[in-house]
C-alpha cells in the first residue's frame, strides 16, 4: 500500500508589504512642473522630482507633452495609488501652463475637476477643488522653475483630469456639492494603503459641510445599506446631512459637537451597534467583539427568560442574538440597547447635544429606537 502524500509545508515566506501610491496633488504638481519645463526650454523630460509634504522627494514619470508654440504647453503623469483601492488610481493627470503679463503663479481646474458649490470645504465657493496643500505644491514646484530658469513673467497653470467627471460619481464630491469632477487632493502627498486617516478625513469633511450648510442634525450609518434605509427614514433631510463613518463612531461625534450639530442620528444594524452599547466607540471587529454577556444582560433587564437569557449569554453572533429577541416578540430589548448606545455615546462626549439610535434589519425594518438629550 502507498502512502499517503505529504502536505507541503506553509510558506515562512512574509507577506509583501503593501506599496504606497502618490496623491492627485503630488501628481499635478509634477505635471505642473514637467508642463513649465517644456514651455521654458523645450525639453520633453521622462520624469522630474518633486518634494512631498512627507519629507522626501519623489520622481514622476512624464506623458502626454504638447507645445504650442512659445505661449503654452501641456504634460502629464498617470496617477498611481501603490495597493490602495483609490477612486483615481490610473487617472490621467494633466497641467497646462501658459504665459502671464505679470509675475507669480496662477492656478485654476480645467476638465474633470470639479467646483465647490457648497460652504464648508477649505476651498471657497466658486473655486476650482484644489486642496491648500496641493496649491501650495503645485507654486512651490513651477516658481522654482520659474526661479531657476530666471524668467521675467509669470505662469498660470490649469489641472485637468480628463475622465474626472466620471470618476466623480464614485465619490462623495457630489454630496459635498463639488460639480464637475475630482478634488485635487493630498496634505502629505503619498498615500497610505487603506489608510485610516484618508477616510477619516472624508468624515470630518462630510460633517464640516452638513454644519456649513445649515444642518442641526446629522445621520450616521455604518455604510450604504444602512444609509439607504436611513434616507427613505429621514427624507426631508437633505443630503449632505447623511455621512457614511464607517466603523469611527466615537471620532464622528466628537467632530459632530465641534462643528456646533445638535443631534446625531445613528442609524444601523443591531450587531455593530450592539458594541457601542457597551461602550466601544471603534466598532471594527479587531478591536470591538460582541461581548454576549452584556446582551444577556440587556435581555434580562429587558424581561427575557432565564432559558432566553443564558441562550444569550451562549450565542454565537449579534445576528442569532436579533433572531432569538425578533421571534420572542421582546422589542423592548431593542429600545434598551437603543437606551444604552445613546447613554454611551454622550458619556463619550461628555453630553453637549442629542443622540438618536435606530436599529434596523437588513431588510429594513425597525426594531429598536430611542433619544436621549445630554
Amino acid at each position: 500500500m502507498s502512502a499517503s502524500p505529504t502536505a507541503a509545508p506553509a510558506s515562512s515566506t512574509p507577506a509583501a508589504p503593501l506599496r504606497r501610491g502618490y496623491t492627485t496633488g503630488a501628481c499635478a504638481a509634477a505635471a505642473a512642473k514637467g508642463a513649465a519645463l517644456l514651455l521654458i526650454t523645450g525639453d520633453r523630460l521622462a520624469a522630474v522630482d518633486i518634494d512631498l509634504p512627507a519629507g522626501f522627494r519623489h520622481s514622476f514619470e512624464l506623458t502626454g507633452w504638447q507645445r504650442e508654440g512659445a505661449d503654452s504647453a501641456i504634460c502629464a503623469t498617470v496617477k498611481d495609488a501603490g495597493d490602495d483601492p483609490d477612486a483615481t488610481h490610473q487617472a490621467w493627470i494633466e497641467a497646462a501652463v501658459s504665459w502671464l503679463d505679470h509675475p507669480g503663479v496662477e492656478i485654476d481646474g480645467g476638465r474633470g475637476v470639479g467646483r465647490v458649490t457648497k460652504p464648508g470645504l477649505p476651498v471657497p465657493v466658486g473655486a476650482a477643488a484644489i486642496n491648500p496643500v496641493p496649491r501650495r505644491m503645485i507654486l512651490e514646484a513651477v516658481s522654482g522653475v520659474l526661479e531657476e530658469h530666471g524668467a521675467a513673467r509669470g505662469l498660470r497653470v490649469v489641472i485637468s483630469v480628463p475622465e474626472g467627471e466620471a470618476i466623480a460619481l464614485r465619490t462623495l464630491n457630489p454630496r459635498l456639492g463639488i460639480i464637475g469632477g475630482i478634488s485635487i487632493l493630498g496634505t502629505r502627498g503619498v498615500v497610505t494603503p487603506f489608510s485610516t486617516e484618508a477616510y477619516k478625513a472624508s468624515v470630518v469633511q462630510a460633517i464640516s459641510v452638513a454644519a456649513a450648510t445649515g444642518n442641526g442634525q446629522i445621520i450616521l450609518t455604518t455604510g450604504g445599506s444602512s444609509e439607504k434605509y436611513a434616507m427613505a427614514m429621514f427624507g426631508g433631510l437633505p443630503e449632505e446631512a447623511f455621512i457614511q463613518m464607517g466603523e469611527y463612531v466615537g471620532f464622528s461625534l466628537e467632530h459632530a459637537k465641534a462643528y456646533g450639530i445638535r443631534k446625531v442620528t445613528f442609524v444601523g444594524m443591531a450587531g455593530k451597534f450592539s458594541k457601542v452599547a457597551q461602550g466601544a466607540m471603534l466598532i471594527h471587529s479587531k478591536n470591538a467583539p460582541v461581548d454576549f454577556g452584556f446582551l444577556a444582560a440587556v435581555a434580562a433587564e429587558a424581561g427575557a427568560d432565564d432559558k432566553q437569557v443564558r441562550e444569550i449569554a451562549a450565542a454565537n453572533t449579534a445576528s442569532q442574538v436579533v433572531d432569538m429577541m425578533t421571534e420572542a416578540g421582546n422589542s423592548a430589548f431593542f429600545e434598551s440597547l437603543c437606551r444604552h448606545a445613546c447613554e454611551q455615546s454622550l458619556k463619550h462626549m461628555n453630553g453637549g447635544m442629542v443622540v438618536e439610535m435606530v436599529l434596523m434589519t437588513m431588510k429594513g425594518r425597525v426594531l429598536g429606537r430611542a433619544e436621549i438629550r445630554g
